[in-house]
C-alpha cells in the first residue's frame, strides 16, 4: 500500500501542480504483530526514496465528531470509531441515515461495520427500531396498500380453489366411496377452472378409474 501511495502522490502532483497531503486510513485494528508506520523508504544503488504520510485509524476518531460537523459519509464508519460501539449510538447513526433519501443505501454499510462490534441479533433489532418512521412514508404506504390488494386477491383464489377442490371430492366420495390419497394430492395444485371442468366429469363419469383417466388428460 505505500509503495502504491507514493506513486498516486506523484502522478497526483504532476497533474494538478499541486500540493499533496497524502493519507492512509486504517479502517479496523491490525493484528498485535503488525507496526502501523507513517512513512515508506526504499534504497537502491545508493539512492533512498522516502514517502512520509498521514495515518488515520478510525477506532481512535472519536464518534461524536461525525454527529457534530456533520459529516455523513462517515456515517457507516460509526460503529467501528472511538465510543460507536453502543447500540444507541448505532441506533443515532441510522436516524440519520433514513432522514436523508440520499444516505439511505448508506444504511446497510452501516449494519456491516455494525456486526464487527455487536452481536448480530441485536444488529438485526437495531435495523428495525425505525419501522414506526418508516411506515409513516408516503411510499410505504403505497406499498402496503398494494400489497394487501395484491394479497387479498390471492386469498379469494386460494379460498375458491379449496372450496371447489372439497366439493369435488365430495361427489367422487358420494359415487364411489373412499378417495385414494394421490388423487387429492393431484388436485391440490389444479386450476379453479380445471377443477371444475373435473366436477362435469366427476358427475357424468361411470368410475373412478374413467374420473382418473380424466384428471390425466
Amino acid at each position: 500500500m505505500p509503495l502504491r501511495m507514493r506513486a498516486y502522490t506523484a502522478l497526483a502532483h504532476e497533474r494538478y501542480r499541486l500540493p499533496i497531503y497524502p493519507v492512509l486510513v486504517n479502517i479496523l485494528p491490525p493484528p498485535s504483530s503488525l507496526t502501523i508506520v507513517s512513512s515508506y523508504e526504499q534504497e537502491f544503488l545508493g539512492l533512498r526514496a522516502i514517502q512520509d504520510y498521514r495515518v488515520i485509524n478510525l477506532w481512535e476518531v472519536d464518534a461524536e465528531i461525525v454527529f457534530g460537523q456533520p459529516l455523513p459519509s462517515l456515517l457507516p464508519f460509526v460503529p467501528i470509531l472511538r465510543g460507536g460501539a453502543e447500540a444507541s449510538v448505532v441506533q443515532r447513526a441510522l436516524q440519520i441515515l433514513r432522514a436523508d433519501a440520499q444516505l439511505d443505501q448508506l444504511e446497510s454499510l452501516l449494519a456491516f461495520f455494525a456486526s464487527f462490534v455487536l452481536d448480530t441479533p441485536l444488529v438485526q433489532q437495531i435495523m428495525r427500531w425505525d419501522m414506526a418512521v418508516l411506515r409513516e412514508s408516503p411510499w410505504y404506504q403505497e406499498i402496503l396498500t398494494e400489497g394487501l390488494q395484491q394479497g387479498l386477491q390471492q386469498g379469494l383464489q386460494q379460498g375458491l380453489q379449496q372450496g371447489v377442490k372439497r366439493q369435488l371430492i365430495r361427489v367422487l366420495q358420494q359415487r364411489f366411496g373412499e378417495i385414494p390419497r394421490e388423487v387429492e394430492v393431484r388436485l391440490e395444485g389444479e386450476s379453479v377452472e380445471k377443477l371444475e371442468s373435473l366436477m362435469d366429469s366427476a358427475i357424468a363419469v361411470n368410475s373412478l378409474e374413467e374420473f382418473i383417466t380424466a384428471l390425466s388428460a
